[in-house]
């Protein structure tokens, strides 16, 4: 990602100019509701330290939350963890599950800023190969148990599934479980995307489709998608007990938490008024839908329905290039800015990831210019 960014700076310093259908940040503004909550917050004085495990409002919003929108029971002063985010929370997860040398596996392709903290927290990566079957990737127990090794410590989960648009079903997520409950490792379950589904797909949490997974699985989650909170900073972890007071001690010497009063406002978007959610669920559809429209019938390539998320993933293999090669010459002879899907993995190669986070004049221009690139490319 840092190496496309440093491209594109390269490319507008030769007068190119660029239009990014390329990260997966919402253009669309935090409801007002949680704003005036901030706002409320500051002015009755909510700016001095928060209490490290998160503040009680908080903390009892995401447990209300949990039982409402994922059908599960945490106990809001042992079993939850208010973080600087869902990147924090991972961090934290992992830290405190890892011994150095513990190997960690997870789905490819997958995000690619997943394997750095893996690294930080003294673990090594691994990959899980899934197929592109059918214009959907799949990932399949047997692929799971075929790279374990006594190391194996960890499998990083993420679903709706950043880049693929997978969102995982009930039965898949049994099957993953049984691996994991068999095998005893702990699931880390990144569910930041959840509210952004499609087409009747409907989010599962892990433990809820197995609920024997309740001890063995770190659910990590955060506002900065389903409420566009993306510079507040503030997610949560929901976790055993015992590990919640681990990552404490991880939070307590990093972090401290997010501010107090950016906590009332994430415990408003938690226990408020949901309708901002479905309203920009529904603006995301009419985008991805766009993005399917616009970009249809190009000669060589097709596109990937998602599930959920924000991306659009273009399976460009029969144009017969590599994908970095593909997106270099996007960005330089059309001045569109994608990301090639060998970034987030050997599996992803042959892809392109198209963001609609912004709409608009961005998206709109963005896909014209896509188009016109990708047509160049299969004539020459």
């Amino acid at each position: 990602m840092n190496r496309v960014l440093a491209e594109v700076k390269a490319a507008q310093a030769k007068g190119i100019r660029t239009v990014s259908l390329m990260r997966g940040e919402p253009d669309l503004p935090t409801p007002l509701h949680i704003v005036e909550a901030a706002e409320r917050s500051l002015r009755n004085g909510r700016t001095s330290y928060p209490d490290n495990r998160g503040e009680a409002v908080l903390r009892d919003a995401v447990a209300h939350k949990l039982r409402r929108d994922n059908g599960l029971e945490c106990d809001p002063s042992t079993e939850i963890l208010a973080t600087t985010g869902a990147t924090f929370g991972i961090y934290a997860a992992l830290t405190t599950i890892l011994d150095a040398g513990d190997e960690v596996l997870m789905p490819d392709p997958i995000y690619d800023a997943y394997a750095s903290p893996v690294r930080l927290a003294g673990g090594i990566p691994v990959r899980v190969a899934c197929p592109l079957h059918q214009q959907r990737f799949e990932l399949h127990a047997e692929a799971i148990e075929a790279q374990l090794t006594p190391r194996t410590r960890v499998l990083l989960l993420n679903s709706p599934w950043n880049p693929t648009g997978t969102v995982f079903r009930r039965e898949e997520l049994k099957s993953i479980a049984r691996v994991v409950l068999d095998r005893g490792l702990w699931l880390i379950s990144d569910e930041i995307y959840e509210a952004i589904t499609y087409d009747g797909a409907q989010h599962v949490s892990p433990i809820a489709a197995e609920p024997e997974l309740r001890g063995q699985t770190v659910l990590v989650n955060a506002l900065s998608k389903t409420y566009s909170m993306t510079g507040w900073r503030v997610g949560y972890c929901a976790a055993p007990a015992e590990v919640i007071r681990a990552m404490l001690l991880v939070l307590q010497q990093s972090s401290r938490g997010p501010a107090t009063f950016i906590q009332d406002a994430a415990a408003e978007a938690l226990s408020g008024p949901q309708d901002a959610v479905e309203q920009m669920r529904q603006e995301y559809t009419r985008r991805r839908d766009t993005v399917l429209e616009r970009l249809s019938g190009i000669p060589g390539c097709r596109m990937i329905v998602p599930e959920g998320g924000f991306f659009v993933m273009a399976d460009v293999r029969a144009l017969e290039m590599s994908s970095d090669e593909i997106r270099r010459r996007l960005l330089e002879e059309h001045g569109v800015v994608v990301i090639h899907g060998a970034a987030y993995g050997a599996c992803g190669e042959g892809t392109l990831r198209v963001s609609f986070a912004s709409g608009g004049l961005v998206l709109s221009e963005g896909l014209d210019r896509l188009r016109a690139g990708l047509e160049a490319i299969g004539r020459a």
